[in-house]
Order: C-alpha cells, then structure tokens, then sequence
C-alpha cells in the first residue's frame, strides 16, 4: 500500500459524493485544506499520509464502510457504497461512469452552448466520463488561464450543476446577459443583485443585479 493509494481513495470517495476532496473535509468536520495537494507532501518533501482520525470521520460522514474504503485502495472491482444502515446487506455493484457533456471554459461563452434555461445543448460538445452526479444536466468544463488560480488552475475540470440548490458560500459558474461566463465564489443574493467574490485575489469582485444575470449554477465537483 502506498501514499497515493490512500490520497486516490479519498479523492474516489469525494466524488461519489458529487464532492471535491476539500468538501468532503468540510462534511467529515475537518479544515478544508486538510486533503489538499499541499498537505499531501511534508514540509521535507516526503509523502505524509492521512491520519487514521481523519479517514474515519470521513467514512462516517459518507456513510461508507472500511470493505468499500479498501476497495477503492486496492482498485479491486465491485465495492460499491455501503451507506449507513446496509451494512449487513449484500453490497450493490458499483453504476459504470457516467458520460457528460465537456467543453473548454472559453467556449462556455459562445452562442450555441446553452438553452435558455442554461442547460447544456447543441453538437459542439466533447463528453467525459466521471463519477455519478444525480443531475442528469451537469456538464463539464475545462479551466483555462490562471484567473481562478490557486482554487482552479489551467486544465482543472470542474462538473456544474444546473439544478443543485446554491448557497452563500458555494463556488458557482455565472453566464452574464452580454455572455461573459466566469468562476466566482457566492457572496451574497437579494432578492434584486448577486456579489460575487473572485476565486483570484489579483482579480475583481462582482457584483450584478439579477436582470444582467443569464444563469448561475453551482460547481459541485473538481478534477485537483
């Protein structure tokens, strides 16, 4: 068993729950930054492991036994998620990933993308495979450039979700009536305008009233 073995089986487990590895921190009750690439290396440069305190908040957060944990360090097929309660129940095999609609983050603001609705449509869309999202209109996008630099950096995927409810905090894709589409962090929303809090802190803020807002939509996973 290696570092990175247990580094991939948490970054698995986050993604089954349609989570990045700092949200699944932040549900298991721990400091976001705790399962970040940062934290993964010591300061002397050798591969730190993650505590055994940390792995098993996270499996209670998730619901998910140590079986299905250690199948998902060894690579072994069939796991699946054991959730609280099916313990004793024969485990369910694990759904094929799923294939969403990619496009690079540029395109996001070109015509021919996105419905009224802000739902993915058209031809001009790539696919990848990722883990399960319940919303059968999440799709994809490719960073690119370093404006959103260090949440997401060039060639980040991060997965949207149009129907997901967004709160205060949640880091969102927002597409502007004259369609600029940009990653920003939810400050606050009225009933009349959105702040929103740059992800770079060598860019701009925002604010809009909602009538310059086409669609806003929360990210809800990413490839770091």
């Amino acid at each position: 068993m290696r570092h990175d073995d247990i580094w991939r089986a948490i970054d698995a487990l986050a993604a089954e729950n349609g989570l990045s590895a700092s949200g699944l921190a932040r549900r298991a009750g721990l400091d976001a930054t705790a399962f970040n690439p940062s934290k993964r290396i010591g300061s002397d440069g050798r591969a730190r492991w993650p505590s055994t305190e940390s792995v098993a908040k996270v499996l209670a957060a998730t619901g998910t036994n140590f079986e299905v944990f250690a199948s998902l360090v060894t690579g072994a097929p069939g796991g699946g998620l054991s959730r609280r309660g099916d313990e004793g129940a024969p485990h369910a095999d694990r759904a094929p990933p799923r294939r969403i609609p990619l496009i690079g983050f540029a395109q996001a603001g070109g015509e021919g993308y996105f419905g009224d609705g802000g739902y993915p449509v058209g031809g001009g869309w790539d696919e990848i495979s990722v883990p399960e999202v319940g919303d059968q209109n999440a799709y994809a996008l490719e960073i690119s450039g370093e404006s959103m630099e260090p949440v997401f950096r060039d060639g980040d995927i991060v997965i949207v979700s149009p129907g997901t409810a967004i709160r205060r905090g949640d880091r969102v894709v927002v597409r502007t009536a004259k369609g600029e589409v940009m990653a920003k962090q939810l400050k606050r929303q009225s009933a009349r305008r959105i702040d929103l809090l740059s992800l770079n802190p060598a860019h701009p803020d925002h604010s809009f009233d909602l009538s310059e807002i086409s669609w806003m939509h929360r990210i809800v996973w990413a490839s770091q």
